[in-house]
This record gives C-alpha cells, sequence and structure tokens, in this order.
C-alpha cells in the first residue's frame, strides 16, 4: 500500500496543496480546482516529502526558475502521459495551441483529446499546461481558472521581458 502524504503551501495564487506518493511529488491543487479530488484522498499531513518542490516553486514564482527538475509520479493512461510530457517541451515564456500539441504527438486530428488530457494534468505548474492556448491564442480552459492561467502567463512573460535601456 503507497504512502500518501500532502502539505499546503503558500503561494501567489492563493494556497497550493502538494501531495506526494511514496515521497515523490504527484498531484498539485489549487483552490477551487475543477477535477480537484477529495480531500480524503491526500493522505497525512507531513511537509517532509516537498521540501525541493517548495523551493522550487517559490523560485519559478520569483521569476528566477525556468524549468522545474522533480521527480514526479504520475496516474493516467498511455495517452495523458505523453501529452503531459509533451507539455513539459514548451518553453517557458512561450505557449502553444492544443492543435499545435496534437501535431507534436503525430495525430493533428486528436486536439480535444489533447484538450482533455491536458485538463487532467495532476501537476499544473510544473508539468505547464497553463501554456497551452485556443487556436489564435485565446485563453481557453484552465482548471484552476483562467485569471489564474492568465497571472501565470503574465509573471512567465515579465521575466522573459528585456531589461529597460534607461
Amino acid at each position: 500500500m503507497p504512502t500518501v502524504q500532502h502539505t499546503v503551501v503558500d503561494s501567489p495564487y492563493e494556497p497550493l496543496t502538494l501531495v506526494a506518493v511514496d515521497g515523490v511529488l504527484s498531484r498539485i491543487h489549487m483552490t477551487g480546482q475543477r477535477h480537484r479530488p477529495p480531500e480524503e484522498t491526500f493522505g497525512e499531513p507531513d511537509p517532509r516529502p516537498f521540501g525541493e518542490a517548495v523551493r522550487q516553486l517559490d523560485a519559478y514564482f520569483a521569476g528566477e526558475l525556468t524549468e522545474f527538475d522533480l521527480p514526479l509520479h504520475l496516474v493516467g493512461t498511455p495517452f495523458q502521459l505523453r501529452v503531459w510530457e509533451e507539455l513539459c517541451r514548451i518553453p517557458y515564456g512561450e505557449t502553444r495551441t492544443y492543435g499545435e500539441l496534437a501535431e507534436a504527438l503525430g495525430n493533428p486530428n486528436a486536439s480535444r483529446a489533447v484538450g482533455l488530457a491536458n485538463g487532467k494534468n495532476p501537476v499544473g505548474i510544473v508539468v505547464p499546461c497553463h501554456r497551452v492556448v485556443g487556436a489564435g491564442g485565446s485563453l481557453t480552459g484552465y482548471g484552476g481558472g483562467l485569471d489564474r492561467k492568465q497571472r501565470l502567463l503574465a509573471l512567465e512573460a515579465g521575466a522573459q521581458a528585456p531589461a529597460a535601456l534607461f
């Protein structure tokens, strides 16, 4: 039987609940998030497995970290796992459309399936599903809410902005 633990950490986007399975980060939940499972599934409260995840999240929110390097325990279908892997290839400060992701996965007609898999991403922010936009760049579907998606994209855009010359 796996050991499941959780902790709640502050973020600029309201508290985040981090969940680990056998000491490895498996989920990040935002307040009011779609697809948020019942809290009974979060396991015992214990901050010990989350030190490095918290450090990297803090650095990301401070604009100092552009790529997470954390072991993850992801559970999903083979297609979902492929989509989540492809999400990690979207560079910091950039976006891709659902159609572009479907094409990168070798199935240009799978944009709806990509959207569904994107919406089931269990570790938002770390696996950057917020970097996926609708055709033409429109902000669409984010389990944490469009306001949070817009703020995450703005954070990344601001960190990418060139320094002022004067």
